[in-house]
């Protein structure tokens, strides 16, 4: 527990000075609470002397009054301090905390995000880091508390009487051990509640997302049970969870018990003995009641400490990790890309794939040059694209662009001048002009409008109310799957990069439009490298050159009229297209 409990040190430590500051003042605040007590027997004792004693002094209460409002006001303000420095501190680290790991997800690539479900980021990013926060904020306190009470309760115990404190000590090793034990239950109950928060996010964002297919196919009913069986587990490890603490928690108050009965038996002998005053009496007991109050709470303790603990260990397992494509440029390759790909020998394979998706790719793009890929399901397709821009960790050496290995560039520089447009289009809950300018804000209406026209927009956008101010709804809901891949289009378009990569941007897209855009495309591109993945032949015709895949190779390469004198399978897909079969294979 304490090792990942030990890794949020680096994030608590640049605001140590602040959190050291209040666990003094805790500290101090224990010291004022403690001399209550003291006051509080000088005060009865002299009341008792009054009672007993007629010929005696008159009775002067100032000094005990005084000193108890004083130590209570001076005890408010420094608890008060010491609240907003601990739970300040709390706030700053959970800040860092999110910061990072939204850092450290904005490093990772296809890979990671394969085998991680948004729904269990999110509940790191919220449930675990809150668990830290409330760890900081308040599980300082209460440790601080206990470690500050004990100390300044047993002194005052000891001075007051040291036998009767001494018989206090036996209960101690039981609720050492016993807290041990409980840890280590707790620890496994908090890890099961924590994955079955996951679970259960991951079930209810992917429910959601899909919802329209859910209700489209009427199988809102089986969802239902499905997500009672996660809720079910998860209510399951919270039960188990929740009986270690109350289990704790009514302990606890049966050893206080023993302390109380302890005090009445023998204080009530060392008072008759006349070796231990009434004021002195009282006093012991509000000190085992300083001393013993932390242990009351020692469920809740080992309950917040453990599940902490398993929140830190989850959080760190992402944060921890290296990022998938590593950022680290040479400093040697140009400030301007022309455009010029060489690719020699490339491999890759995705983690537990039986096949290689990419398998001896060897291939020269020239600057300017338009080339279409085409082929079959999983040929591979898509996985190059993703290579040109590293999205994927591509071996070194494999791949140049004008002359330099592409890991040489700055990630930053290489996906800003060789532009992926991505074969299933994301759209930001945002209007239509934000969207198109999403990567330069300060782009001009002229800009933005120049891009809409080339990506076949203008008259969709006239249709809007709003036009290019219309918002489009999160992930562009309010729009049709056509009219998303055109937005999509004219946000890579507007960027005017030198290489750009459409992934099959025109899919949804029929073909009057198609070619309407394929026009536009070859003007405005005239002298940029082009790089299209389609499964129509009409798209591909008017490229310089048609790259045919299948099985992560490329099969055959060459122009439109070179493979159709070649007679293999792009001439065998042309011919089908062209009598009207429908073979319409999706990207890889």
């Amino acid at each position: 527990m304490w090792r990942s409990l030990l890794a949020v040190w680096p994030f608590v430590a640049p605001h140590r000075v602040r959190y050291f500051a209040g666990i003094i003042a805790f500290g101090i605040a224990r010291i004022f609470e403690g001399l209550v007590p003291w006051l509080m027997a000088i005060g009865i004792d002299r009341i008792d002397a009054a009672l007993t004693d007629d010929a005696g002094p008159p009775l002067d209460l100032k000094l005990p009054v005084l000193g108890i409002i004083g130590a209570v006001s001076a005890r408010y303000l420094v608890v008060t301090f010491a609240r907003y420095c601990v739970r300040s501190t709390g706030l700053a680290v959970a800040f860092d905390l999110r910061q990072q790991l939204f850092e450290t997800l904005q490093r990772q690539g296809a890979i990671f995000y394969n085998e991680h479900s948004i729904g269990d980021m999110m509940t790191r990013a919220v449930a675990d880091i809150g668990l830290i926060q409330r760890l900081i904020s308040m599980g300082t306190i209460l440790v601080v508390i206990l470690v500050y009470a004990t100390v300044v309760g047993f002194g005052f115990m000891l001075y007051l009487s040291p036998i009767l404190t001494l018989l206090l000590l036996p209960p101690m090793p039981i609720v050492y051990y016993y807290a041990l034990w409980s840890s280590r239950q707790m620890g496994s109950a908090s890890r099961s509640v924590q994955e079955g928060l996951s679970d259960l996010s991951d079930q209810v964002q992917e429910n959601l997302s899909g919802i329209r297919t859910i209700q489209a196919m009427a199988q809102e009913d089986n969802e239902l049970q499905r997500f009672a069986k996660t809720n079910d587990h998860y209510a399951r490890a919270f039960y188990r969870q929740d009986r270690v603490s109350s289990l704790m928690a009514s302990v606890m108050p049966t050893l206080a018990a023993i302390c109380s009965i302890t005090i009445i038996g023998y204080g009530g002998h060392q008072v008759q003995q006349g070796t231990l005053s009434i004021g002195e009496m009282v006093a012991f007991m509000a000190y085992v009641s300083m001393v013993v109050q932390p242990f009351r709470v020692a469920g809740f303790m080992v309950n917040l400490f453990q599940r902490a603990a398993v929140a830190s260990q989850r959080l760190f397992e992402v944060i921890d990790l290296a990022p998938e494509v590593p950022d680290r440029p040479s400093g040697a390759t140009p400030a301007q890309i022309r455009g010029r790909i060489a690719i020699e020998g490339l491999n890759f394979s995705y983690p537990n794939a039986a096949e290689p998706a990419l398998s001896e790719i060897d291939l020269t793009l020239e600057p300017g040059e338009s080339v279409t890929i085409m082929g079959p399901v999983g040929c591979g397709k898509s996985t190059l694209l993703r290579a040109f821009v590293r999205l994927l960790p591509v071996p070194q050496g494999t791949l140049r662009i004008d002359g330099h290995d592409v890991a040489a560039y700055p990630l930053a520089q290489l996906r800003s001048q060789v532009v992926l447009v991505p074969q299933e289009p994301f759209l930001f809950g945002t209007s239509l002009a934000a969207n198109l300018s999403y990567d330069d804000t300060s782009r001009s209406r002229e800009a933005v409008s120049e891009a809409a026209a080339a990506a076949d927009l203008v008259r969709t956008i006239a249709r809007f109310p709003e036009g290019l101010d219309t918002i489009v709804g999160e992930r562009g809901v309010t729009l049709s799957g056509g009219q998303k891949q055109r937005v999509a289009l004219a946000r890579g378009l507007i960027r005017q990069a030198p290489v750009l990569l459409l992934d099959d941007c025109f899919s949804s897209v029929d073909t009057e439009t198609e070619e309407r855009i394929l026009t536009a495309l070859q003007r405005q591109r005239t002298g940029r490298t082009t790089v299209l993945v389609s499964h129509r032949v009409s798209t591909a015709r008017t490229s310089d050159r048609i790259l045919f895949m299948d099985a992560g190779r490329i099969v055959e390469a060459g122009s439109h009229s070179e493979l159709l004198a070649l007679g293999g399978r792009y001439a065998e897909l042309e011919r089908l297209q062209r009598e009207g079969t429908e073979t319409a294979p999706v990207n890889a």
